[in-house]
């Protein structure tokens, strides 16, 4: 067993890396923080992802499917907020759920896609 001590990152692939800063950046509200040739680095607070120029097709879910997705925590004032801030922008919610009970992640979900088709998830838990 190896111990591990966190998360240093994640990589979400994309084809077109301006558009995708754009997206990530200036709609989404993430940090930009350093880009490269091929890499655009953002952050959340204390956690960080890399947007990398992928060569390979994105599609990891078929029409509006979203079991391989990434998701990122909001308060439940700013999931009411992006709900219709998602709407205005143009970006189709795909999914809305809430979970409870003795589920891994309890509370509200909410899936849409990025430029890319990729999934991502806004969480708003009920465990405070």
């Amino acid at each position: 067993m190896i111990n591990m001590k966190g998360l240093t990152h994640f990589t979400i692939p994309v084809t077109d890396l301006q558009r995708s800063k754009e997206f990530y950046v200036d709609t989404l509200g993430f940090k930009f923080e350093r880009e490269n040739r091929h890499m655009v680095f953002v952050s959340c607070e204390d956690d960080f992802f890399v947007l990398t120029e992928s060569e390979n097709p994105i599609d990891p879910n078929q029409g509006d499917k979203h079991e391989i997705h990434t998701a990122f925590y909001v308060d439940a004032d700013e999931y009411d907020r992006a709900i219709d801030y998602l709407a205005e922008k143009g970006i189709r919610i795909i999914k809305k759920e809430e979970r409870h009970g003795d589920a891994s992640f309890t509370g509200r979900s909410l899936y849409f896609h990025d430029p890319d088709r990729n999934v991502l998830e806004l969480h708003d838990s009920d465990k405070g």
